[in-house]
């Protein structure tokens, strides 16, 4: 149960940290106006530059927890599958189908990551 917690903790910080990802790129109301050799241009690419840093590195967090989850969970299903189809031969037909649509479905969890990144990147 404390691996779990530990996970939800692990999966809520990246969250957090994507956030300002998604944020717009500005700054304080407050600031006092420096005065400034910079064209309204170049700010504006500047600050579509670091929206885009923040994008990608969102998506990267979001593939890498994607992948990383799906492989363990992928590692551990055929680890337990093979096990019991050790010790129990005759039902190792039944073992195998149960794992390969276990499988599929880990897989869907990752490919629907990847969606969801393609739009981040590409949508807002």
């Amino acid at each position: 149960m404390k691996r779990i917690w530990s996970l939800f903790a692990v999966l809520a910080l990246l969250c957090a940290l994507t956030i300002p990802a998604l944020a717009a790129a500005g700054g304080t109301a407050d600031a006092e106006p420096a005065v400034q050799t910079v064209s309204e241009e170049e700010l504006a690419r500047s600050e579509e530059n670091t929206t885009k840093v923040r994008k990608i590195w969102a998506v990267a967090a979001l593939i890498g927890v994607a992948c990383f989850g799906g492989a363990l969970g992928m590692a551990h299903s055929v680890a337990k599958a093979a096990n019991n189809m050790a010790e129990q031969p005759e039902a190792a037909g039944q073992i195998r189908t149960s794992m390969m649509m276990g499988l599929v479905f880990i897989e869907t969890v990752i490919i629907y990551a990847l969606i969801i990144a393609i739009l981040i990147i590409f949508v807002l």
